[in-house]
């Protein structure tokens, strides 16, 4: 009798221990009763009527669903290999898991046909520079259809757009043929730069040449003009007698006539020298007369008798 109290106490205790549910703090779980949805309960230690009951947990974290490589035609029919990875996370447990049979299937096929729609309607050229295009169109569009199963896309993103081989290497050439014509266009502009640089340079040298010289110009013009102003202030204020001007005048030409050259300039007025000369002869009969009178005067006078 014992024994079989001691079996019953453990036959129950096993029972009750089947009916000791734990729920991670990343999980909900739902409770069917005979087949039937009855409740959801959160995380934490649940007992639930063994045999009778059914636990079902599902992970609410954010998930990936992993869309395998497909060949897709461009608008400009070009067969490109793409393939992507959906990001969602489970927003309702009751939907995904009684709306949908197997969500990750659904979502891949959903996923792979919305992308052959969105990359056939444009070219080669566009699909490969709108990748945030497509991300964000595919994820509003897969987001819109999965409502209804309980989940939210959070992110859609391309893993790569891959033309064939011999188009890649034709775009090859064509990017490195326009990197060599920016580059030459670039060189033309900077030579060009260049030259503008070292012209304005050039004249900007001739301008301050020329203002420089302008200046020497106009002060060697004001030195002649001062100095023939002290000269001349010089000459009227000792008032010379013609005595003087017609000496200074022949020294002049003295000099002139001694110097090294082989040639001697004359004035461009020859009549004027010859007068000049005259007057200067004059100048000089007229000295020597006035000299001679007081001599002849002195032999005119009467001489005492002895």
């Amino acid at each position: 009798m014992t024994a079989v109290l001691i079996f019953l106490f453990i036959v129950v205790f096993i029972i009750g221990l089947t009916g000791l549910k734990i729920v991670l703090p990343y999980e909900k779980g739902l409770v069917e009763r005979l087949g039937r949805y009855q409740r959801t309960v959160d995380s934490g230690l649940h007992v639930i009527v063994p045999f009778m009951d059914r636990l079902r947990k599902i992970d609410m974290r954010e998930q990936v669903v992993d869309v395998p490589p497909q060949y897709v035609i461009t608008k400009d029919n070009v067969a490109v290999e793409v393939d992507a990875v959906v990001y969602y996370e489970v927003t309702d447990p009751v939907k995904v898991t009684y709306n949908i049979a197997n969500f990750y299937i659904a979502a891949t096929k959903l996923a792979q046909t919305n992308l052959r729609n969105l990359v056939g309607d444009l070219a080669l050229d566009e699909s490969l520079t709108s990748r945030e295009i497509i991300n964000t169109k595919l994820r509003q569009i897969l987001d819109d259809a999965t409502d209804k199963w309980g989940t939210k896309v959070t992110r859609v993103e391309l893993q790569r757009i891959e033309p064939p081989k011999d188009v890649t290497e034709a775009m090859h050439r064509q990017m490195k043929a326009e990197r060599d014509r920016r580059a030459m266009i670039l060189e033309a502009e900077g030579g060009k730069q260049s030259a503008i640089l070292r012209a304005e340079g050039e004249a900007e040298a001739v301008k301050k040449v020329a203002d420089a010289e302008r200046y020497k110009r106009i002060a060697e013009a004001e030195g002649e003009a001062q100095g023939i102003e002290t000269v001349y202030g010089a000459i009227h204020k000792g008032s010379p007698t013609n005595d003087l001007i017609a000496v200074r005048y022949l020294d002049t030409l003295t000099r002139m006539s001694n110097g090294q050259a082989t040639k001697i300039f004359l004035p461009y007025e020859a009549s004027g020298i010859l007068s000049s000369i005259a007057g200067i002869g004059d100048l000089f009969k007229e000295k020597a007369e006035k000299q001679a009178k007081p001599a002849e005067k002195e032999k005119e006078k009467p001489r005492p008798a002895k």
